[in-house]
């Protein structure tokens, strides 16, 4: 397989060791207490870890967040608001913004900024792998299924999690609907390039590879719509791989519409729709350029070197000049003014998020355990209370990409 994606930088969170002086009355409120402490460790280090895979992400996600929902969830059989959701303080950075972290005083906040690195995580995953020389098919489905459970996560933050939040998510910030939007459409913009790479490798009918390029195209030029009024400097990077990529999916649709006009024996129309293909290949490598030269958070890299994007190139070259040989010699059709008007729907193939659902509530938080809580017994004064830990940037695998071949799913 053929892939490049662009990834934003996953968040950084400080530290947070769940001590509450006094506040946990009794053994099995402390070891709720000691049990959070070691499973968001520990899934904090799944993040970097770069034998991880789907499998162990969930199970560390699970342990944690069945957890933390002690703290969200009623427990107390009242509609009442859960007398430990305000009681710790949780920094977190953004995929945008740097090292400058947002803070809220709020265990839904944590919950949602948690299961959004889970998101980030999964489409990691999924470049990675997409990466590899040789890739297998059911290697490649582990990339479409992985990028669908991302979109999923961060559908179900959007639409059930974050509207939960006191304090309002901050424009440009990872929680601001414009950019978990973007990054639900990208997760799906790019499963839909998987199953392109599927669909070309086993030869379908060029009329559904061009309405899926299309679709793909389209979703692309609705993710960098979406950031438009964000700050430059923190978006412009992410919208030119989005514009890239919407250039680069519709030269596929009018190189593959060509395909099918000439099928039909339409070879005027296939050479214009041909012709459209290169001028958004052109301008595709254009902005290839304008990446790499554009600051901002995110993977460096060289697009248009890429064998993916080299090989659209050479697909385009000579289906246009056996269209333009086949009109010299039978057709003899006059090549159209205009530009043909792509009216594609893929039927099939399109990528919807996989729904997501938090795991159930840990047997570990009990009414009984919760009412072993009391807020009374805290800290009365600020040098009673722990110290706050800075939030440090996440060390990443310095992960290089392996050697293309250009071989594509088998």
């Amino acid at each position: 397989m053929a892939h490049w994606f662009h990834r934003n930088p996953l968040k950084a969170t400080a530290p947070v060791s769940f001590n509450f002086y006094g506040v946990a009355g009794s053994p099995a409120a402390n070891k709720i207490c000691n049990d959070l402490r070691t499973t968001r460790a520990r899934l904090l280090e799944m993040f970097t870890d770069v034998t991880c895979n789907p499998e162990i992400m969930k199970s560390a996600t699970d342990a944690y967040l069945s957890l933390l929902q002690g703290f969200i969830s009623s427990l107390d059989g009242t509609t009442q608001e859960n007398k430990m959701r305000f009681i710790q303080n949780f920094k977190w950075t953004d995929t945008l913004q740097g090292n400058t972290p947002s803070a809220q005083q709020d265990a839904v906040f944590e919950l949602v900024s948690m299961a959004f690195n889970v998101a980030i995580w999964y489409t990691k995953f999924a470049s990675r792998l997409a990466g590899k020389e040789n890739i297998t098919e059911d290697e490649a489905k582990e990339v479409h299924r992985s990028l669908k459970v991302a979109a999923g996560i961060f559908k179900n933050l959007k639409e059930i999690h974050i509207p939960r939040l006191i304090t309002p998510a901050e424009k440009g910030r990872d929680l601001d609907p414009r950019v978990i939007d973007a990054y639900i459409i990208q997760c799906q913009a790019e499963a839909q390039e998987v199953t392109i790479a599927r669909a070309i490798e086993l030869k379908h009918n060029a009329t559904l590879i061009a309405a899926l390029s299309f679709e793909t195209a389209n979703f692309y030029q609705k993710a960098d719509h979406t950031l438009n009024t964000l700050e430059p400097e923190c978006s412009s990077k992410w919208r030119k791989y989005f514009q890239l990529k919407q250039h680069f999916y519709m030269a596929y649709a009018y190189c593959y519409n060509g395909q099918t006009l000439l099928a039909s024996d339409k070879c005027g129309e296939a050479i214009r729709s041909l012709q459209e293909a290169e001028k958004c290949y052109s301008r595709a490598e254009a902005l290839c350029k304008e990446y790499r030269q554009t600051k901002g958070p995110g993977t460096t890299a060289k697009p248009s070197e890429q064998l993916f994007f080299l090989k659209l190139g050479g697909v385009i070259k000579n289906t246009l000049e056996k269209c333009q040989r086949e009109n010299g010699f039978i057709y003899f059709h006059k090549v159209p003014a205009e530009a043909p008007q792509l009216e594609l729907k893929a039927s099939y193939g399109l990528a919807e998020p996989v729904a997501f659902e938090l795991p159930p509530l840990s047997e570990q938080c009990t009414a009984e355990v919760y009412a072993t809580f009391d807020l009374t017994k805290g800290p009365k004064n600020d040098k009673a209370k722990p110290k706050e830990e800075e939030v440090r940037p996440v060390k990443e695998p310095d992960l290089k990409p392996q050697k293309d071949t250009g071989c594509v799913i088998s």
